[in-house]
């Protein structure tokens, strides 16, 4: 039964159909061929199962916010703030791009967004200053991905949903390893400065600080109202998608003026064609989760594989290289929906903090939006930047190495995310 439904969806896949067909697919297969005596409705109400958590209204919230913002001008002042404390060290324009990734991915929670706001407005600058292009790429395809790791974080949101762990201290805990691969991402850039005597830019004055701090005050309101909102229990994830929206309309329609009453329209319209492809794969992925289940299929992959009964951290591994390799080829959102359900008993038996285990997937998911050969950071850099495939991932291995370090520092050192979590919530 495994081996049919994998190979329909391996055929399915080749053929060019898109992700969600081959899950309904060897869901319909299961049921028809191994499950006869089932009523086919099962199939609907886990699908709608599937999109029933009220969590996942967070979802189309935070991708509506990240829309609204990206069509205005909070990347620029975000962009600009960073650039006047950190311009003038050594190597201070690529930590200054890390570390704008990192705020901006706490605006809009979007890795893709990160890269086209943060990514066309200081790629020039880099390669102007002396930065070579393929690092230049390679550091903006790579920080985009704090924005998976930093609050807001739609990842974390469908794994907290599927595998029933709270999202606040999901979000809580994205923070600890964000800030840490901030740190390892600036020392390399430190380095590679160094090195390749790129020249420091102007020290700007604490008049000019001031000036661009006042400026993107509006803006830092975001991750401000997302983690000091859930940190101080104010409202939940949901309701801090919802006043993010809220905020990003007055933003950016009444205070900055960026964009037009008109316009709204549009973005609604471009938040709900992809909020729709992100809920049907939700839907299809959760019937396909119930089939596996059903079939105790997990337990037989567990078993062949010989992970029955394994030590935490050998889980905590299977896991990682699991997700690392699966987030390479098919979207995270899929992934993440397939293979979560498949661990979630090793992940009990072995008694590993479910906050834990979501933070490395997160990572994991993150990491595969920039690895070859089908990371969506990639593919995003290549229209944006119109530059070739080989070109986007030459620059990609340094920060991939440093991203793997900190995937093993987590598994060695699991406070690197639970101290924050465990301050805010225990």
């Amino acid at each position: 039964m495994t081996m049919m439904m994998l190979g329909v969806m391996i055929l399915l896949l080749i053929a060019g159909f898109p992700m969600m067909m081959p899950l309904l697919a060897a869901t319909l297969l299961a049921f028809f061929v191994f499950m006869p005596e089932l009523n086919l409705q099962l199939v609907v109400q886990q699908m709608i199962g599937g999109v029933k958590p009220a969590a996942l209204i967070a979802v189309p919230m935070f991708i509506l916010a990240a829309d609204i913002i990206t069509r205005g001008h909070s990347a620029d002042r975000l962009v600009d703030l960073v650039m006047r404390f950190m311009g003038h060290i050594r190597g201070g324009l690529a930590v200054s791009v890390t570390t704008a990734c990192a705020l901006f991915g706490a605006v809009c929670g979007s890795t893709q967004a990160t890269v086209v706001a943060v990514g066309g407005a200081m790629r020039p600058r880099m390669l102007k200053a002396g930065y070579n292009d393929a690092f230049t790429m390679g550091l903006i395809i790579n920080a985009a991905d704090l924005a998976y790791l930093i609050p807001p974080s739609i990842g974390m949101i469908i794994y907290g949903v599927i595998s029933g762990t709270s999202i606040s201290e999901l979000f809580i805990a994205g923070l600890g390893p964000g800030l840490l691969i901030i740190a390892l991402f600036s020392i390399y850039c430190m380095w590679y400065a160094k090195k390749h005597d790129i020249p420091v830019e102007p020290r700007a004055s604490w008049k000019e600080r001031w000036v661009a701090l006042r400026n993107a005050l509006w803006p830092l309101g975001f991750p401000a109202i997302v983690v000091g909102g859930i940190y101080g229990g104010v409202f939940s994830p949901t309701e801090a998608a919802a006043i993010c929206v809220l905020y990003a309309l007055a933003l950016e329609l009444v205070i900055f003026r960026s964009i037009k009453a008109k316009d709204v329209f549009d973005i609604a319209l471009s938040t709900g064609a992809i909020t729709s492809v992100v809920f049907i794969l939700i839907a299809a992925g959760a019937a396909f989760s119930w089939v596996l289940s059903f079939a105790q299929i997990p337990q037989q992959i567990i078993a062949a594989i010989g992970l029955e009964g394994a030590s935490p951290l050998m889980t905590l591994i299977a896991i990682n290289i699991a997700f690392f390799v699966g987030c390479m080829f098919v979207d995270s959102i899929v992934v993440i929906l397939i293979l979560v359900p498949i661990f979630a008993p090793l992940v009990k038996a072995a008694g590993l903090d479910p906050v834990l285990v979501g933070i490395l997937i997160t990572l994991q998911v993150a990491i595969g939006a920039a690895t070859p050969p089908f990371g969506c950071n990639i593919f995003t850099a290549v229209a944006v930047f119109r530059r070739p495939f080989v070109d986007v991932i030459k620059g990609v291995p340094p920060f991939l190495i440093i991203l793997l370090i900190t995937t093993v520092l987590m598994m060695l050192f699991p406070q690197i995310a639970l101290l924050l979590r465990d301050i805010a919530f225990r």
